[in-house]
């Protein structure tokens, strides 16, 4: 093979991925369609009006990928990103691959405590960040005892990330590396506690890409992507850079904090034909269809993932828009989705069915398999998933085990092979002797109409004795009282085992997230 090379092996299923000794992923992702004459094809889509081409986001990688050498910065040395959603995400991010760094974009939701954790975590050599975020960044610096050497804002005079770009040169070479070397960083989100460092190799977001990306949900080089989930969460970096540049598709990039109302517009205005979402947001804009009706004709589908998406609002999305929703389960650790639903296989209610190439595997406490409709621990395995976490070897010991990724998660598989979400593991309740899935009590909540939101954790009576306790976000058009607890009690007595009713209902404006829309349970454990 030469360098940089990928071989699909068709004589195996699914096709074997096969890749060169020396390998560096910006290749096929970035030079590749130069090669296959897409080099006038307009690749992204700013929601300002600004196009890129391939051509355009290839000479760019290059010049950003030897800016960064010319500040003097060596193999492997961390380049931190705190960047929106925009084509110098793209260029610093595969810039610095290209030149033999390692990218490391941040959650841009966060605050100065958050970026001071990571930025020192990480040893970050540089930091690129959008002007958006300065206060956030300057006082983040401030609280560091050694803060990165260079720092470039994106937009600026001298010393910005735009004058490297001026300056440098438009040809480069990929850097001398292999498939299995470290490539970039993306933190894990925080859902259950400090976020850790999951480090990916060069091979990981083509397996991804490949795996999920072409074989599972069909992106196709004619394929126009729009996600609302942001490209520093792995769910967005697929959604949003790697499936369609790995496919020769293009993607639409909006820079805002994703609504119903800028969601709808974005869709209309530049009528992409896949879009992905997350559960809290279809549940605000199946609210907002009851005012308004957009334009959504040029979606093939939709897809959800980041928290399982209950069937209540799954089946009221193809009601109101005549669309389907593939959901699926992902994780930081294994870039995107593992499990998942699939474009004319849905099953309401479930994660779907394995990924091609991807393994799963339930376990009881003690590391046996489990039977079918008996619920444990979820394993995964599969070759895009991050080997250890950044300087964490009790949590990588814990986490990684023998190839299997243990998920945090809590699953039974049905008789027809698809995958059941019960919780996170440690969310799970024992109610009367019993084992209790707070997911289960969630999906039954927001099936009632005044219910918006629902997040259902442990909570001990007078006795000493744990029972169910829920946390409701009502519709714009209900109002909390003792009549809608009763209404909600009754709903759940009579769809659910009758142990499994909420005993406390807490009336709330907004559930703890992480930026990238998962419940943080533990923060109501309190």
């Amino acid at each position: 093979m030469t360098d940089n090379a990928i071989e699909l092996d068709s004589s195996e299923s699914p096709p074997g991925i096969r890749f060169s000794s020396r390998f560096n992923v910006a290749a096929p992702f970035i030079d590749r369609h130069l090669r296959e004459g897409r080099g006038d094809k307009v690749v992204i889509y700013t929601s300002d009006g600004g196009q890129v081409t391939y051509a355009e986001l290839a000479e760019q990688v290059n010049r950003c990928g030897n800016g960064l050498l010319g500040l003097g910065l060596t193999a492997g040395q961390r380049i931190v990103m705190i960047v929106k959603d925009c084509p110098a995400f793209f260029y610093c991010f595969w810039g610095a691959i290209k030149a033999g760094l390692v990218p490391v974009p941040l959650n841009t939701l966060l605050r100065a405590d958050d970026f001071a954790f990571m930025l020192a975590d990480s040893g970050g050599s540089a930091l690129v960040y959008s002007p958006e975020y300065s206060t956030e960044v300057e006082a983040a610096l401030k609280k560091m005892d050694d803060p990165p050497v260079h720092l470039l804002c994106v937009d600026g005079a001298e010393g910005s990330l735009e004058h490297l770009l001026s300056g440098a040169s438009p040809m480069l070479s990929p850097a001398d590396t292999a498939a299995d070397d470290d490539c970039f960083w993306l933190y894990t989100s925080g859902s259950t506690g400090m976020p850790k460092g999951a480090i990916h190799r060069h091979r990981d977001m083509v397996v991804a890409s490949q795996r999920c990306g072409v074989e599972t949900l069909d992106i196709g080089e004619c394929d126009l992507c729009f996600s609302a989930a942001k490209l520093f969460f792995a769910y967005g970096l697929g959604n949003g850079m790697t499936f369609p540049l790995w496919v020769g598709g293009s993607v639409v990039l909006y820079d805002g904090r994703p609504d119903p109302e800028s969601t709808f517009e974005m869709i209309e205005r530049f009528e992409p034909t896949v879009y992905f979402g997350v559960p809290t947001l279809y549940a605000a804009q199946l609210q907002a269809l009851e005012q308004r009706r957009p334009n959504l004709s040029s979606l093939r589908y939709c897809v959800s993932a980041g928290e399982a998406l209950p069937a209540n609002i799954l089946e009221r999305w193809r009601q109101q828009t005549k669309l389907t929703v593939v959901d699926g389960i992902g994780s930081t650790e294994a870039l995107h989705l593992f499990i998942s639903n699939r474009p004319g296989d849905v099953k309401a209610g479930t994660s779907g069915r394995p990924v091609p190439g991807y393994e799963a595997k339930i376990v009881d406490e003690g590391g046996a398999e489990v039977a079918d409709n008996e619920s444990g621990q979820l394993l995964i395995r599969g070759d895009s998933t991050a080997y250890c976490y950044w300087n964490r070897p009790q949590k990588t010991a814990e986490t990684m085990m023998d190839g299997w990724l243990k998920t945090g998660d809590t699953y039974f598989r049905d008789d027809d092979g698809y995958y059941h979400y019960c919780g996170r593991d440690d969310d799970m309740l024992k109610v009367g002797g019993i084992w209790c899935s707070p997911f289960e009590i969630e999906a039954r909540l927001i099936e009632h109409p005044v219910v918006l939101e629902a997040a259902v954790v442990a909570q001990k009576d007078d006795a000493e004795l744990v029972k169910p306790a829920a946390y409701i976000v009502l519709t714009d058009d209900a109002a909390p009282g003792s009549d809608v607890e009763q209404q909600l009690r009754e709903h759940c007595k009579t769809g659910l085992a009758p142990y499994k009713y909420p005993r406390w209902i807490y009336f709330v404006n907004e559930l703890p997230k992480t930026a990238t829309g998962k419940i943080q349970r533990f923060k109501l454990r309190g």
